[in-house]
């Protein structure tokens, strides 16, 4: 199977082929990029959208015009076919409101198919005999940052190009099997997802390493700060850990009097967060004490 070209939709003039090529298409491979691991909401970073023969890529942190692919996405005698698309499909709902209609999930098909193996890579070995070069670096490397390198670009366009020809395939096989409605059930189903804010686990606290090692009052302070940190990460669009880890709101609600004394004396934090998040802290600590 050979690697299609890209094009990376940067213009204007760039956005009018890419509609026109992405509109004529019946069938289309879809991929996203974006960031669960540094964010509190997953930040979609890059679209890819192949057809037979190009992968147009499109930068939301751009200007770049790519409306027209909420009809495309909606339009039901247009196959899309994604990889394990339950966040792709949601995320492009939440942030553009694009709906799907006539999708295909590739990693659904072949669970149906009886696959074991249910990564893209392993799919396309067993149904095309192609061997997908994987970099697990570059697959955590920072999509958010701009300029992409193109060693992102290209891993980028690679997993979109692929899913056209994979489809056809796993379509045929479904089809032979008598596995076809079953399937469009389940890609049905997952067009249907739409994404859900997360929210604050009751008892999250309780399952932080040591807490059973605290007496009461530490425990009702480290209550207090996960759920603090839990709304400071929702209203920052940061990770949790990248608030404060569980260590340091451990290590924080164990030594509760002695870090509202003199915060930088105990120990716990960086310059940096005593600064930045000292006097919340301190303000937190002080609420915990008053309901004691």
């Amino acid at each position: 199977m050979n690697r299609l070209p890209w094009i990376l939709v940067s213009n204007n003039s760039g956005s009018r082929e890419a509609r026109s090529r992405i509109e004529s298409a019946t069938v289309l491979g879809v991929d996203t990029e974006y960031d669960s691991f540094r964010y509190f909401r997953e930040k979609l970073c890059f679209i890819q959208v192949s057809t037979d023969s190009v992968v147009f890529l499109f930068d939301p942190f751009e200007e770049s015009d790519f409306g027209f692919l909420g009809d495309v996405f909606q339009n039901p005698d247009v196959i899309k076919v994604l990889h394990a698309c339950d966040n792709d499909v949601r995320i492009l709902h939440r942030d553009y409101g694009f709906t799907f209609s006539s999708l295909f999930d590739t990693q659904r098909a072949a669970s149906l198919l009886g696959s074991e193996a249910l990564s893209l890579s392993a799919v396309l070995l067993e149904y095309l005999n192609f061997e997908l070069p994987k970099s697990k670096k570059i697959q955590r490397s920072r999509w958010d940052l701009r300029p992409l390198e193109e060693e992102q670009l290209e891993y980028a366009a690679r997993d979109a190009g692929v899913l056209v020809p994979l489809y056809r395939v796993m379509n045929r096989l479904l089809e032979d099997r008598d596995l076809a409605d079953e399937a469009q059930r389940i890609f049905s189903e997952i067009a249907g997802g739409r994404w859900r804010e997360k929210t604050l686990s009751k008892h999250g606290y309780m399952k932080i390493e040591g807490y059973e090692d605290l007496d009461e009052a530490a425990r009702r302070r480290l209550k207090i700060l996960y759920r603090w940190r839990f709304e400071k990460a929702q209203s920052t669009n940061k990770a949790r850990f990248m608030i404060l880890s569980d260590q340091a709101l451990l290590d924080i609600a164990r030594r509760g009097d002695e870090f509202v004394a003199d915060p930088a004396a105990v120990d716990v934090l960086t310059h940096h967060q005593l600064s930045e998040l000292g006097d919340e802290l301190l303000d937190v600590l002080r609420d915990a004490a008053d309901t004691d």
